[in-house]
């Protein structure tokens, strides 16, 4: 029979965890795990369909953009699913679904068994975020949970480092076996994942169905967090723009090697794996809206000076300018990415939060199915319209955290406190 933690402190008090330090690092175990997962998958995504299933890029692309948009319509259920079972139980369901979805890969022998299980695999990735985040709040509360946060943003960065570089490992293999070892390494790795989760102790609110009167209604309802999901849909943007937009910029528009452009991604992967603890702990006793609001304008300044980099430097000056660059974009990172995870997990009610969590990550979802093609657009237009939108982006989701911070509840955006180590 599980050990039960049981949670009575009021919400957003800063007080000490219903659990001990062993469930807490076995969910940071679990989050690294799923983030090497990811960092094997997500890279090489359509090769990796392509080699196992033999379909054409074509059809991999319009079935890839079926599965997220049926996922995104799943979200809803998602929310609705955590405040019923709650964050730990479902959590564990959507690892497990994307082991048995890895897992089936390399037995796909016609396109609609690919639909079925690209729409397992993207549900399953898409209910990560709000479930685990879910599962944080149940077992830490106030600043230990920002600190718990904090440990979870930094790891993950880590392991989709160390996963990028196993996926690269195994594409060495010939054929299609590299392949066939990755799509099983995937389902190992979500499998220890899932079990992982399953051996930290339940909480209280695991333990009976939730109440969950309100429901969506009570979502819709709250403007203050409505305001702050619509401020980093906004912001979403600048950190969609490293992976889609900057490494056709620095080749196409400065001139840098395909390399090179790889090496300024890897520098802010590891930039923010070793930060961000840090990043966290120093922002932590200031306002979480303002923090963010601040971290947004400094990716505004980086993208400002993008701008003029082709203008500005050429040749092996160019290198260390964009370098320069990619630091002041990493800092805007490190300063917006604590607060703001932090103020949708401390703004949702306890008993709504698997609801109010879905709603917020439905802002990364869409802002990730709309930038592919806003940002094709912005490029083909020109860097100085790309990077100009992109700040008036983000300034905007700045300016709507401060117009949310004076109807935010004071324990959302408080100060912070000391707390344990992880």
């Amino acid at each position: 029979m599980e050990d039960t933690c049981v949670l009575d402190a009021a919400p957003g008090a800063d007080t000490p965890s219903p659990t001990g330090v062993p469930a807490r690092r076995r969910l940071i175990a679990s989050s690294l795990a799923t983030s090497i997962g990811d960092g094997i998958y997500v890279p090489l995504t359509m090769l990796f369909i392509h080699g196992l299933t033999g379909l054409s890029l074509t059809a991999i692309g319009t079935g890839l953009t079926v599965a997220g948009l049926s996922a995104l319509a799943f979200m809803p259920v998602a929310g609705i699913l955590i405040d019923r079972f709650g964050g730990r139980r479902v959590l564990i369901a959507v690892l497990a679904l994307r082991a048995v979805g890895f897992a089936a890969y390399p037995f796909v022998d016609s396109y609609p068994a690919f639909l079925t299980i690209a729409l397992v695999v993207a549900v399953g990735m898409w209910a990560s975020s709000p479930s685990q985040q879910s599962l944080i709040g149940d077992l830490a509360r106030g600043a230990e949970r920002d600190r718990l946060l904090a440990w979870d943003r930094s790891l993950r960065n880590a392991g989709m480092g160390c996963g990028s570089l196993a996926a690269a490992g195994m594409l060495a293999w010939n054929g299609t076996t590299g392949f066939i070892v990755a799509a099983e390494a995937l389902a190992a790795v979500f499998g220890v994942a899932a079990v992982l989760v399953a051996r930290i102790p339940q909480v209280r609110g695991d333990a009976k169905p939730r109440d969950a009167h309100g429901g969506y209604r009570q979502v819709l309802a709250d403007r203050p967090y409505l305001l702050l999901t619509t401020a980093n849909f906004l912001i979403a943007f600048g950190y969609t723009t490293q992976a889609m937009a900057l490494p056709v910029f620095l080749t196409r528009d400065v001139g840098m090697p395909d390399a090179l452009a790889g090496a300024v991604f890897a520098v802010n992967t590891v930039l923010v794996a070793a930060l961000g603890v840090p990043a966290a702990r120093l922002t932590a006793r200031a306002r979480r809206t303002r923090t963010a609001a601040l971290g947004a304008v400094t990716f505004a300044l980086s993208f400002a000076a993008f701008a003029v980099l082709p203008d500005l430097v050429h040749g092996a000056d160019a290198l260390v300018a964009v370098l320069a660059v990619a630091a002041l974009y990493t800092a805007g990172e490190l300063v917006h990415s604590a607060p703001a995870q932090s103020l949708s997990v401390q703004a949702a009610p306890d008993h709504l939060r698997g609801r109010y969590l879905s709603v917020y990550q439905l802002s990364w979802s869409i802002c990730r199915t709309v930038a592919p093609m806003l940002l094709g657009f912005l490029l083909d237009t020109g860097p100085w319209h790309l990077w100009s939108v992109l700040a008036l982006l983000v300034l905007t989701g700045a300016a709507v955290l401060l117009c949310a911070e004076r109807s935010l509840p004071a324990h959302t955006n408080g100060l912070g406190a000391r707390t344990p180590t992880v």
